[in-house]
């Protein structure tokens, strides 16, 4: 018999952090999540979002083991912009038993029908910057410590469910060049000339502080049309800030400003935490966090967390600045490649980016939509 239950206390919350660890366990292409910062993403005293979005997490049992569990929320202010009554379902995973998943969406979609609720759609989680997008081609490429991972079998139990594609991410392994491109070159050393853009450089990660809430403030801008997108808070975008500086490298922070020294542009990467974070399997200590520092002084991937323009500059070289920065600083340290993470595949401002790179597509991941009036 299934069981399912809401997430109430500590215990439960322990199964349900624990549970995607257990079910993709000796699988070499799952990345586990951190489960600090999952405990504090689900924390309402800890996690800003909650300011404006209200949560339920399920767990589904059989025989007195977990098989399966859930996440749903409601973002009131979202919706009250774009004048929707949608839901989100995130963290969703499961054994391959269509009867587990139809028994967490139940009491997902119930939850979702009494707060008035008309549409359901996922895996999408609080923010853009949450994992988001059911994998559904690249399930034997390593995930990304910032991306979702699951079986395919996911998929079709979605199918099942009444679920149809709502949009499509897609991910690029971007092979770093012997040379630097003379064409990315030109433009950067033009821009630079003609605008007086400035790319910044830093001794310590203090040092960053005072252009971070300006950096996060465009990146409001710079996706506000995007998919799913609402702004960050300020409270989010101060726990943003400590979370990224924690796992990025100076040499990896690329921060463009105008002539009157405010952010026009940047562009953040890390060295991939893939491999760190698997040995680690969910946990900076004991051990974990030495995992993570010998990975940030030798690594030969890395990951493209985020690339943003201010919109009235796109088209006028910033990207340019960003780009030759990374390459040349990727080639130094001897970088094979970097993994752009989720792109929306109709975002042709992105990907063409990527024209003159060697590239592989190797990830397709999908957001799903269904009603809950059918």
């Amino acid at each position: 018999m299934i069981t399912v239950q809401p997430v109430l206390s500590k215990h439960d919350w322990n199964l349900f952090f624990h549970f995607p660890n257990k079910l993709y366990k000796g699988n070499p292409y799952y990345v586990p999540s951190l489960i600090s910062d999952e405990r504090r993403t689900f924390n309402p005293e800890l996690n800003p979002a909650f300011e404006h979005i209200k949560s339920r997490a399920f767990l589904a049992t059989q025989n007195g083991k977990v098989v399966g569990r859930i996440a749903a929320l409601i973002n009131y202010k979202l919706n009250e912009t774009q004048q929707k009554k949608y839901m989100r379902f995130t963290r969703f995973d499961v054994i391959d038993d269509i009867q587990v998943s139809r028994s967490l969406f139940d009491e997902v979609f119930e939850w979702g029908k009494s707060e008035g609720m008309d549409t359901i759609i996922g895996p999408i989680g609080f923010s853009e910057l949450d994992k988001q997008g059911l994998l559904v081609e690249g399930f034997d490429q390593l995930g990304m410590y910032i991306t979702l991972y699951n079986h395919p079998y996911y998929a079709d139990h979605l199918t099942q469910l009444g679920f149809t594609k709502d949009v499509d991410w897609v991910e690029y392994k971007v092979f770093v060049p012997d040379h630097l491109d003379p064409r990315i070159e030109r433009i950067s050393e033009i821009a630079q000339k003609r605008h007086g853009y400035r790319l910044l450089s830093f001794s310590n990660k203090k040092e960053v502080l005072p252009y971070a809430y300006q950096m996060f403030h465009m990146y409001n801008e710079a996706f506000a049309k995007f998919y799913g997108f609402f702004p960050l808070s300020d409270g989010q975008i101060n726990l943003t800030i400590k979370q990224f500086l924690s796992l990025v490298s100076l040499d990896y922070i690329y921060v463009v400003v105008d002539v009157s020294d405010s952010v026009i542009g940047f562009g953040i990467m890390a060295p991939s935490l893939s491999h760190a974070m698997q040995k680690a399997k969910g946990h900076l200590f004991p051990f974990g966090f030495i995992q993570i520092l010998k990975t940030m002084k030798h690594h030969t991937i890395l990951d493209m967390y985020l690339i943003a323009v201010k919109p009235e500059y796109m088209g006028r070289g910033v990207n340019a600045v960003i780009l030759q920065a990374g390459i040349k600083k990727a080639m130094e340290n001897g970088v094979r490649y970097a993994e752009t993470g989720p792109e929306l595949e109709y975002n042709d401002n992105v990907q063409t980016q990527w024209q003159g790179f060697k590239t592989e597509q190797h990830k397709r991941r999908r957001c799903y939509i269904r009603s809950l009036t059918e």
